[in-house]
């Protein structure tokens, strides 16, 4: 099964993979692990600013930051990830790349917000169920 692995970094991300490693069915070495970061977009002029190579190292510096510990965790539970990161929306990235590559699973934490319309669900995992063509679960 190939797994698309949505993560931030933050503690949601965490209690995502806590869920993975207690679940034998979806957390196991014979399916295949893609993890997903997606960096918001620097405004217009500060890209401009700085340049693009400054821009783009700095969105790869963002990513490694995100994905290293949970590329390292991976690798202590025998699992050798694919890594992506991509700039842009979270949301709409995430449901593209799921359908885009083919994947038969997102994973994803998800978290509330004190605002209305998001109570229940961030609204980048809105989005994602929203736009995403691929299974999605939810760990909360």
């Amino acid at each position: 099964m190939k797994v698309l692995l949505a993560v931030d970094g933050s503690l949601y991300t965490k209690k995502m993979l806590a869920y993975l490693t207690t679940h034998d069915e979806v957390f196991s070495a014979k399916n295949e692990f893609t993890l997903l970061t997606v960096q918001a977009a620097l405004p217009p002029r500060a890209r401009a600013a700085v340049g693009a190579e400054i821009a783009n190292s700095y969105y790869a510096d963002e990513a490694t930051k995100v994905t290293a510990p949970v590329v390292k965790f991976l690798q202590r539970h025998g699992i050798e990830p694919k890594v992506v990161h991509k700039v842009g929306s979270a949301g709409e990235l995430i449901a593209k790349t799921a359908t885009a590559g083919k994947f038969d699973m997102v994973v994803m934490g998800s978290h509330g917000h004190s605002a209305l319309g998001n109570l229940v669900m961030g609204s980048v995992t809105t989005q994602v169920l929203a736009h995403c063509q691929v299974p999605v679960l939810l760990v909360r």
